[in-house]
């Protein structure tokens, strides 16, 4: 069977710099990720530095300023133009299509040098020189320690710290469906490697913005229950932004809350952006529903039971259609 490792190790040892970017309104997953590659390179004298397309979020940005990682922020405005001259490579992780990287497309898509995806998604687009996807990982944070591991870079404290992020983000902490034996046995190792569980608890969860909660009691206000409690639907609209003086990372995790009732079966969450850009649909699922297979007849995607969808009309429309077509779903 043959290394999926090596294609990437080969193609990053070529280089003397590299560009680290991952997925829009990055996730923990996503940071954690960024930070622990580009950490991982350093260690092997490659350089290397991240590109955000949406700002650093406050709830994440501790592995950035604690691990001193260098980072490129366009969310306001892109470069111009962009150096991209100063990278050897192009490595995305925890995304594999366009739609997650605005803005990146018409820069890159014909510079001749490796595009590299990393990535746990089931949708996947075709455009990168080299992947690395595997979708049973329950983080992208999995992937990359693999590959660190099979690079011969040690894990220390920093490196660990940014792993143990990611993985905790998309497993809940361990509680979510995604959690195999092996994501329990990689946790260990990274304690042993020098993770502070108790801080970093404190700083994922016991860290909330007021303006956060605010917004939290807002979208539970608006909880509908459809198709006999099998459907929960939730809306959280710009004057809630304003209002709150909340911002859209802190919807992060609202979707999970409904899942809690014992009959819901789909969780949806219906986003109006604060400033611009389109409505935003989060899906979860406990598993009755393949959500990554129903966001693709929206453009969207994501894994079975977590996937999302962007779509340019009205919040009503948004929400009508999509809510229409998952009563369907759901019989």
């Amino acid at each position: 069977m043959p290394d999926p490792y090596s294609p990437v190790i080969e193609k990053l040892s070529a280089c003397h710099r590299v560009l680290v970017t991952t997925h829009v309104r990055p996730d923990g997953d996503a940071l954690g990720s960024v930070a622990a590659i580009i950490l991982g390179l350093k260690k092997v004298g490659i350089d290397a530095e991240a590109l955000l397309l949406s700002h650093l979020p406050r709830k994440y940005a501790f592995i950035f300023n604690d691990y001193k990682i260098p980072f490129i922020d366009v969310e306001q405005a892109w470069p111009d133009p962009f150096p991209l001259e100063r990278f050897d490579a192009l490595l995305v992780v925890d995304t594999g299509t366009w739609s997650q990287l605005p803005g990146l497309k018409e820069r890159v898509e014909n510079w001749p040098k490796p595009k590299i995806v990393v990535d746990h998604h089931l949708t996947q687009e075709s455009w990168a020189d080299v992947k690395l996807v595997d979708t049973q990982a329950a983080a992208a944070g999995e992937i990359v320690a693999e590959l660190l591991e099979h690079w011969k870079i040690p894990f220390d404290s920093a490196i660990a710290t940014a792993l143990y992020l990611a993985i905790t983000s998309d497993t809940g902490w361990f509680q979510f469906a995604n959690t195999r034996p092996h994501t329990l046995r990689m946790a260990a190792d990274l304690m042993e490697a020098g993770v502070d569980t108790i801080r970093l608890y404190e700083l994922l969860y016991q860290n909330e913005r007021p303006e956060r909660v605010a917004l939290q009691a807002r979208a539970l206000q608006s909880l509908e229950l459809l198709a006999d409690g099998r459907l929960a639907v939730m809306r959280v609209y710009k004057k809630d932004f304003q209002e709150t003086r909340a911002n859209v990372p802190d919807t992060e995790n609202l979707i999970n809350l409904p899942l809690q009732v014992g009959s819901v079966q789909v969780s949806v969450l219906v986003t109006e952006p604060g400033d611009f850009g389109p409505v935003r649909i989060s899906l979860r699922s406990k598993g009755q529903l393949d959500v990554a297979k129903f966001a693709e007849q929206f453009g969207g995607g994501g894994h079975a039971r977590a996937a999302g969808l962007k779509m340019e009309v009205p919040m009503q429309q948004a929400h009508d259609q999509v809510v229409a077509e998952l009563l369907r779903a759901l019989g």
